[in-house]
């Protein structure tokens, strides 16, 4: 499986650590670089290609959804999963009008495993 470049981008250190967990446990060749908000992803996505997004949605600054806007005009086709608790339909339904994979927290190892490899095309 080839190197890829995971941004996982969450206000709390201990979800980016759990998310990053995950991927380094089954994906241990990938590069996962972290971001405590929507700014540090985009600042942080103009010097490295990410392959995969991972954005809670309530962060300070830019939230996960206007990020994700962001993002996908700077990297078009980059995979993008929403990552977060907050599992309204409304928010739900701007993910999916996005474009974009959405995920519940507590994070399940499963379903992030899941969104990497369907996103990855393997």
């Amino acid at each position: 499986m080839a190197e890829r470049t995971v941004f996982v981008v969450d206000d709390s250190r201990v979800a980016r650590m759990m998310v990053r967990a995950i991927i380094e446990d089954h994906h241990p060749g990938w590069q996962v670089i972290e971001a405590a908000s929507g700014e540090e992803a985009v600042t942080a996505a103009a010097a490295h290609r990410p392959d995969f997004i991972i954005l809670d949605v309530n962060m300070p600054g830019i939230g996960g959804l206007v990020a994700a806007r962001q993002l996908l005009t700077l990297h078009p086709g980059v995979a993008i999963a929403m990552l977060t608790a907050n599992i309204q339909d409304a928010i739900r339904q701007q993910a999916d009008d996005l474009g974009v994979a959405f995920l519940t927290k507590p994070v399940r190892p499963d379903n992030l495993l899941a969104f990497l490899v369907n996103e990855a095309g393997e």
